[in-house]
């Protein structure tokens, strides 16, 4: 079993049942759909977390979603 977060939700990959699903559920990942496990917001239409909004110059960024630290990955840089 392979296990990751997605919002700050637990899902879990098993090669019995090979689709990313939550676990506390069992149901299907889909687009994602729900909010963020720890402020409860739905990400924005752009797919941002909607916490910290659109960040212009990052390429990539999370709030952490009450599981992780936080981060901003900016263009250009490695």
């Amino acid at each position: 079993m392979t296990t990751t977060h997605l919002r700050g939700h637990r899902v879990i990959w098993t090669h019995d049942n090979p689709v990313w699903r939550y676990e506390d559920t069992g149901e299907p990942i889909g687009d994602g759909d729900r909010p963020c496990k720890h402020c409860g917001w739905p990400p924005t239409a752009e797919g941002d977390d909607a916490c910290l909004g659109h960040i212009p110059g990052a390429a990539s960024a999370c709030c952490g979603h009450g599981v992780a630290l936080s981060f901003v990955v900016w263009e250009g840089r490695s």
